[in-house]
């Protein structure tokens, strides 16, 4: 009878410690980036055993991440190249990544390396499936850590056209602020300078004349358009590159983010 009742109490004890050691599987999770959707679980934050899933759901679930990583980083294999039709949508999917993504390539390396420890790993499309899958988390976190250069890049890219779109204003505004209503030919008044994208300068005169400098040259003078003979004489060309040579350099409309050469003041 004592015989009987210890097997019957082993029996009991071995069935709890199964239940212990054997969690139940974690909750699906749902992820999205951009158009893609997968579904995975999270065995280490759970402190559940992969090996011990359903290997058919945990196929599905490793090659659903497999296909959104693959897809991230085909999406964004233009974001370098800011002349691409594509780049401003990839910039925004790159941007949704950020704040996302780096959590569900931590858990998928985990799942990846549970995989590894695993009966069947070497089971169907498993290999195939681990194989691919440390290779899309290299791509993928290298992409992400390419990003910020690139979206700092794509945000003075912004700036800067918008500093372009409204150049002509800011030059309206200076001519109606420095310049009389009638100039005087000859008479050399800088209103306005402009450093372009390019590192060339331009420095506009109030009679229409300008001077011209591009990057690393020396400055040149182009007289006015139509003048007649009496004034064409009444302009000379040394006074216009001694009044852009003393323009201010602080005052010269420069793009933003110093993307441009600064000096810019040419010799007189």
């Amino acid at each position: 009878m004592k015989s009987f009742r210890r097997r019957v109490l082993l029996a009991a004890l071995g069935t709890a410690l199964s239940a212990c050691a054997s969690r139940p599987a974690p909750p699906v999770q749902h992820y999205s980036l951009g158009m893609s959707r997968a579904d995975y679980r999270d065995y280490g934050g759970a402190k559940s055993d992969p090996c011990e899933a359903e290997p058919r759901w945990l196929s599905d679930e490793l090659t659903a991440v497999n296909g959104l990583l693959a897809r991230f980083v085909t999406g964004t294999e233009k974001l370098a190249t800011p002349e691409a039709p594509e780049h401003a949508q990839q910039v925004e999917l790159v941007k949704e990544a950020q704040g996302s993504l780096p959590r569900v390539l931590d858990i998928h390396e985990a799942n990846l390396r549970g995989l590894a420890r695993c009966g069947f790993k070497d089971r169907g499309a498993f290999p195939e499936i681990s194989r691919r899958g440390q290779e899309l988390l290299k791509e993928a976190r290298t992409r992400l850590a390419e990003s910020d250069a690139v979206l700092a890049a794509a945000a003075v890219r912004t700036t800067q056209e918008k500093w372009k779109e409204e150049s002509p204003q800011r030059e309206s505004t200076a001519r109606g602020t420095w310049c009389t209503a009638d100039p005087k030919v000859g008479e050399a008044t800088v209103f306005y300078a402009r450093q372009g994208l390019d590192g060339g300068t331009t420095w506009q005169f109030c009679d229409g004349a300008r001077v011209e400098q591009r990057s690393g040259a020396e400055p040149t003078f182009v007289e006015p358009e139509g003048l007649n003979r009496r004034d064409r004489r009444k302009v000379q060309p040394p006074r216009y590159l001694e009044a852009a040579a003393n323009f201010p350099a602080e005052e010269i409309d420069r793009p933003p983010d110093g993307s441009a050469p600064k000096s810019a003041s040419p010799a007189p």
